[in-house]
């Protein structure tokens, strides 16, 4: 009975277009960035290493590697803050969560090529 009662409200936050990505993908995300009462579109690109969460609370956690130093953010997939996610190239990967890949560097941290239909580079 609860949960029906929260899911009826939260029905109307979620995003009815999700875009289709895979843990392993490397993705570009657009976010809307608020700086005084200025708004602008920047994209975090990196590799999708964790999934987790339903409904409201499902959110998605990019890493990317920037000047040596490894930078990861958490991305709620149903944030109006989040405008889209495009895949551009997917990973082969035999894990749900990609957290080893924190201790690797260089060509370590590099996933083979899967090919897959949902990425735009060809």
């Amino acid at each position: 009975m609860k949960t029906e009662i929260i899911d009826s409200v939260e029905k109307k936050s979620l995003k009815e277009k999700l875009p289709y990505f895979e843990i392993g993908d490397v993705v570009d995300v657009k976010c809307k960035i608020q700086e005084g009462d200025k708004t602008r579109v920047q994209v975090f690109g990196g590799t999708v290493i964790a999934h987790s969460g339903r409904g409201i609370n499902e959110t998605f956690t990019v890493r990317r590697v920037v000047g040596n130093e490894g930078v990861e953010r958490i991305f709620p997939i149903h944030s109006p803050n989040v405008i889209d996610v495009a895949p551009i190239r997917s990973g082969k990967t035999r894990r749900a969560k990609l957290y080893y890949l924190r201790d690797r560097t260089g060509k370590g941290v590099k996933l083979s090529q899967k090919h897959s239909e949902h990425t735009t580079a060809k």
